[in-house]
């Protein structure tokens, strides 16, 4: 079914972390650290790293101007995503989302169900396109974090990801606009 194509060259994407928290520093972020070991080690660029607090505004901010800067692919956040009342990240960013990909949210939950079974309903992981930019809503658990860049990130965002991949479409991700983002 799914294959490496090792014909293919690999192609780095360049990677955002954002953190959503009210309670973690940088130095605390877990998740966040995971996701930048594993970005890099795939071969990835991780380009900008940041936390915000849980403010709808603040996020929104972050990620419309990270989604702006043509050095930039790829946004990954990681929580906010559960229903307390501090949880808005997928509140902040999904009216933003240019399109919407519900493929994302069911496999994540699909993935999470084999290891957490029920419990994963309480996530409200999402991704979407802004600015012709991936953004991938996670939650704020390392394992939850793992388990969305293993079983999903890393294969689509390897170009020689067969039969498809997030790589190859980047550049037709805005030709709605008749404009190219780079």
């Amino acid at each position: 079914m799914n294959r490496i194509d090792e014909t293919r060259k690999f192609v780095p994407v360049a990677i955002a972390v954002l953190t959503v928290s009210d309670t973690r520093s940088l130095d605390e972020d877990k998740s966040g650290a995971m996701l930048a070991d594993r970005i890099e080690n795939a071969g990835h660029s991780l380009v900008a790293r940041d936390i915000v607090t849980d403010d709808v505004d603040k996020i929104r901010e972050k990620v419309r101007t990270w989604s702006l800067d043509p050095d930039i692919d790829v946004i990954i956040t990681t929580g906010g995503t559960g229903f307390t009342g501090r949880d808005v990240t997928p509140d902040a960013l999904e009216p933003i989302f240019e399109k919407r990909m519900d493929g994302f949210s069911e496999v994540f939950h699909r993935i999470s169900y084999d290891k957490i079974g029920t419990s994963t309903i309480q996530s409200r992981a999402t991704g979407g396109v802004v600015n012709a930019t991936y953004v991938f809503v996670l939650p704020g658990s390392p394992g939850a974090c793992k388990d969305a860049w293993d079983g999903i990130l890393q294969p689509q965002l390897d170009y020689r990801h067969m039969p498809c991949n997030f790589v190859e479409i980047m550049p037709r991700l805005d030709e709605h606009l008749g404009r190219g983002k780079k």
